[in-house]
């Protein structure tokens, strides 16, 4: 499967923030399950406001438990 050019395009974005020093880990909730969730974050700016876009959590428990790497 190919990955589609927006997350392509997600992807870069979170390294670039990375590169620049603005990313941040938020603790929120899950929408959803209500869950706390620690949420990777890009941090931009708006004027005098801070945003914070998500690009994903981190998984709790086993990682390679719950991912399966695609077939050769």
């Amino acid at each position: 499967m190919a990955i589609p050019d927006h997350h392509r395009a997600n992807f870069q974005t979170l390294l670039d923030a990375a590169m620049d020093g603005n990313l941040a880990l938020m603790e929120c909730v899950d929408a959803v399950s209500g869950e706390p969730r620690f949420v990777v974050c890009a941090v931009g700016r708006s004027g005098e406001e801070y945003l914070f876009t998500p690009f994903g959590h981190l998984h709790d428990g086993d990682p390679f438990a719950a991912y399966v790497p695609p077939a050769p």
